[in-house]
């Protein structure tokens, strides 16, 4: 299922103002920014910390969860392509050219000549809601694992949140991601080397698999929350345009698409069932907690350490989005400039970003959980993001070059994730509101 883009030669190979933060393009008040592997946000988001969630997702979905792993795999991938299909229109010569840069300049291109920046300003707020959303789930996911590694301790799982925000707040004074991106690879292959561990203790357990447990039933309460957890598992779409401009051969962008895609759905279903299996109607948000106590430790450790080294890349995505549209946009800015003329960022705008560190251990302090966190942000922005706006984007500008398939792939994806993700806040959102109501009866 590929877009009707094709990849061209391109009008520049440089990030524009509006583009993802994180991956090309300036810096940040006169501060210049290399540019992190273009394949680092589709792998960390693909294979990254979320897939510890997916057997939660087995637990409330049973073989139709294991579907949906492969559907939102296909249906992410067709989406990506689209999505860069938009960047693309033929000039006079009839030679097919990138003329947009970005995520926001699709969406502005939609929404002209009557509203030039609605489109903009919604991808911006979906974008910052996603990358905060994902600093908050690093935030509770590493109170939850040191907590769950060691119960003995006298310390509660908002207090291991409040030793995590300690060592994060550092990220507050960022100014590049040099130092960070430093640190990716061995994040990525400390990952895969968990994954390995957790799969294989699974494994040694396969005469006590519980293949009676996987049902083809439904919980109809919460597999919709199972659905949002799925989707944000996979959500790279924002980085897409980046990621592609930076490609040195970008005719390979379907290729990589397709194999990062195929790699990371036989990984994710893999891991799901066969963890699934091993606890079955015991199986936990995250799924490390399942594991005996003198593995946990180890793995949960590492798993923390990652979680703190994965949280700067969102968090300082997130502040350039929001100090461009707010501070940094001319005369529409709405406030005044967060950095000096000598480039320095100004206190205020230092305070600021530390209070944005600090709403993170709030929201995470407050809603400890991390698998409705997750089916929340899929369902809110991960469908919003990589469903609703890639297909109706296509639609509204390459309408008259569309073969009849493509526009109803389309339209069945924006009417099949609008679905879905109504549904999946619904729930998700009920759920997090019994939960308070627990937590504050306890």
């Amino acid at each position: 299922m590929g877009g009707s883009g094709r990849a061209v030669p391109r009008r520049n190979r440089s990030a524009p103002p509006g583009a993802l933060p994180g991956l090309a393009g300036g810096g940040v008040g006169g501060h210049t920014r290399p540019s992190a592997h273009p394949k680092e946000p589709v792998q960390r988001k693909q294979s990254g910390m979320f897939v510890l969630g997916l057997p939660y997702a087995i637990l409330h979905g049973g073989y139709l969860g294991l579907f949906l792993i492969i559907f939102a795999a296909v249906v992410c991938c067709y989406t990506g392509k689209i999505l860069i299909a938009c960047l693309y229109e033929e000039n006079e010569d009839g030679e097919i050219v990138r003329v947009r840069d970005s995520y926001v300049d699709i969406a502005n291109a939609c929404c002209a000549p009557r509203f030039p920046t609605l489109g903009g300003r919604i991808v911006n707020v979906a974008q910052i809601i996603e990358l905060v959303m994902t600093c908050i789930l690093y935030v509770v996911v590493s109170g939850n694992l040191m907590y769950n590694s060691f119960p003995n301790l006298p310390v509660s799982q908002k207090s291991w949140s409040i030793i995590a925000t300690a060592v994060l707040l550092p990220c507050a004074f960022l100014k590049n991601l040099k130092a960070v991106s430093k640190f990716s690879l061995l994040c990525t292959l400390a990952h895969f080397v968990i994954n390995i561990l957790v799969i294989a203790y699974c494994l040694s357990r396969a005469r006590d698999w519980a293949w009676d447990k996987v049902k083809f039933y439904i919980d109809v309460k919460k597999f919709p929350i199972s659905i949002g957890i799925i989707v944000f598992s996979y959500t790279s779409q924002i980085f897409l345009p980046s990621l592609e401009g930076n490609m040195q051969n970008p005719k390979e962008f379907h290729c990589m698409m397709n194999w990062t895609h195929i790699a990371a759905c036989i990984l994710k279903g893999l891991f799901a069932l066969v963890a699934y299996l091993t606890w079955a109607d015991e199986t936990k948000e995250v799924i490390t907690d399942n594991l005996p106590s003198t593995i946990r430790a180890v793995v949960n450790i590492f798993l923390v350490a990652k979680a703190l080294l994965s949280y700067p890349l969102p968090f300082f995505a997130a502040v350039e989005v929001l100090e461009r549209s707010l501070f940094q946009d001319g005369n529409r800015a709405f406030f005044p400039n967060c950095y000096g003329g000598d480039g320095r960022l100004k206190s205020w705008g230092l305070t600021l970003r530390c209070a944005l560190v600090v709403f993170t251990l709030l929201m995470a302090i407050y809603v400890p959980h991390f698998a409705l966190l997750m089916g929340l942000t899929g369902s809110l922005t991960g469908a919003g993001l990589c469903f609703l706006l890639p297909s109706l984007f296509h639609l509204k500008l390459l309408w008259r070059k569309l073969l009849w398939h493509h526009v109803f792939f389309d339209v069945a994806i924006f009417v099949i994730g609008g679905i879905c993700s109504v549904s999946g806040f619904i729930h998700s959102l009920e759920g997090l509101i019994e939960a308070f109501r627990t937590n504050a009866e306890d």
